[in-house]
């Protein structure tokens, strides 16, 4: 049991160690396009998620949103004071891996692991996708227009088109990755408890 934990917790320190190297790293975890980034950063804890379940997908959730709140103050660019907030910089992404971790669960039962990873993966970029645009609407609506130099009353639209644009083709990627990369590690993982 304690080998086993161990080790859980040696996956979790290297999952986490990469989130902070696609946190600070320009370009690996967020790509920016004009004033707002493409995420894919989520792929990770979606991954974590999947592999560790709902409370180690919390975890990585968690530990995400305090990097991009701490990036926020560190490495400020256009984005920084929206993400200074820690509900739109923390909330969301404590969802994203705790809800995938449960999304997952509950697929598993009813369909095979594959297609599950697959479902998690678009589910999940779309949890963080609704939540982060959804929680800046609710928290920042006046500091995010002025970002976008657009009138605060145009603002539901576009946050509307970023989720039908990038949210989407966010979601497919995850999709894409998702499997792709938690079905080698799946089986690395089950090797390495034997």
């Amino acid at each position: 049991m304690q080998r086993t934990d161990t080790k859980r917790l040696t996956w979790l320190s290297l999952l986490i160690a990469l989130l902070i190297i696609q946190t600070f790293v320009p370009g690996i975890g967020y790509i920016p396009i004009g004033p707002m980034q493409a995420t894919i950063i989520h792929i990770t804890v979606i991954i974590g998620a999947i592999l560790f379940g709902p409370k180690d997908g919390a975890i990585l959730g968690l530990s995400w949103g305090i990097l991009r709140l701490i990036k926020a103050f560190i490495m400020p660019d256009v984005m920084s004071p929206v993400f200074m907030n820690p509900m739109i910089s923390v909330l969301p992404r404590f969802l994203v891996g705790w809800l995938s971790g449960l999304i997952y669960v509950a697929c598993k039962r009813k369909i095979n692991p594959p297609l599950s990873q697959v479902m998690t993966g678009v589910i999940g970029s779309l949890i963080n996708t609704v939540a982060v645009l959804g929680l800046i609407y609710v928290f920042e609506a006046e500091s995010y227009a002025e970002i976008l130099n657009i009138p605060t009353a145009a603002l539901l639209a576009t946050l509307g088109g970023v989720v039908a644009t990038n949210g989407i083709l966010e979601a497919i990627v995850s999709g894409v990755l998702t499997p792709i990369i938690t079905t080698p590690l799946t089986k690395i993982i089950q090797k390495n408890k034997r």
